[in-house]
């Protein structure tokens, strides 16, 4: 029997988090959403409105959170990563509220330091906080980058030394971006390709896949350049999401779309992505 995988996006939450958000979602068409629960691109650590959290939380639609843009665990400033901490205790607090499945991290980058002295403060600032999530809380899903720059985690055999500097905690799991894993190295376009990728997911880190980022890529395979495509309108292509869907490591794994444009080409994504999922 097959689980299915439920579709969705990053959804706009003008107006409120649960006013705004299930809003885009019905514009959409999206099974689920993926929001951000302060700026994304800020350090400031928003309060949530109890109202918006609950009709979030009561809506019945799968929400997860993605951390801002300037996270980094493994950042060399003292400054950034006293932060990065605080942010991500926070998102993964707003997640209770708001009933979040998941708070999803980039898994960042050492910059100027050593790599071993990045992974080292994963262990000794990161394991702290998934200790705290409570048992109700949301997983914290581990991003891998496109490579670009210094980063701590792209492929996915980077992602085992990464969970291994967590203890393998239970509450560290995976997002995987396609247009990222195509972006440092695999080559999910052709036949076979993506199954060969979530073959070696599935190696290193068996069953912690939790999300996945849909998104096709502007760029060619080992570009390290993380810049999405609409799906189909890049270079992975449309059958290689089909393939996706249909491995039995992705399955019943959720998908969301972070490709350009708006509500129009949103929707038409998401609706690809159903006529794929829903082929014999």
């Amino acid at each position: 029997m097959t689980v299915t995988s439920l579709i969705g996006g990053h959804a706009l939450v003008t107006g409120g988090l649960a006013t705004g958000g299930l809003r885009y979602a019905a514009e959409i068409e999206a099974e689920m959403i993926q929001v951000f629960v302060t700026n994304p691109r800020g350090w400031a650590l928003a309060a949530g409105k109890p109202a918006e959290d609950a009709a979030l939380r009561d809506s019945g639609v799968p929400v997860y959170i993605h951390t801002p843009y300037l996270v980094n665990m493994g950042s060399p400033s003292a400054d950034t990563l006293e932060k990065s901490v605080e942010m991500i205790r926070h998102s993964l607090r707003r997640g209770v509220e708001t009933g979040a499945l998941g708070v999803v991290v980039h898994t960042g980058s050492a910059v100027t330091q050593p790599r071993d002295d990045a992974m080292r403060q994963l262990h000794e600032h990161l394991l702290p906080l998934l200790e705290e999530i409570p048992e109700d809380g949301p997983d914290l899903l581990l991003e891998p980058m496109a490579g670009q720059q210094r980063m701590l985690c792209a492929t996915v055999q980077d992602i085992g030394p990464y969970l291994e500097a967590l203890e393998f905690h239970p509450r560290a799991n995976i997002c995987l971006d396609t247009c990222h894993a195509f972006a440092a190295g695999h080559d999910i376009a052709p036949e076979g390709g993506m199954g060969i990728m979530l073959d070696a997911l599935h190696a290193v880190a068996p069953g912690r896949l939790r999300l996945l980022h849909a998104n096709d890529s502007k760029d060619p395979c080992g570009s390290t350049r993380d810049r999405h495509e609409n799906i189909g309108a890049g270079l992975i292509g449309a059958r290689a999401f089909g393939e996706l869907m249909r491995h039995p490591v992705a399955a019943g794994v959720p998908l969301c779309i972070e490709t350009p444009g708006k509500a129009d080409r949103h929707r038409e994504d998401i609706l690809l992505l159903k006529k794929l999922r829903d082929e014999d």
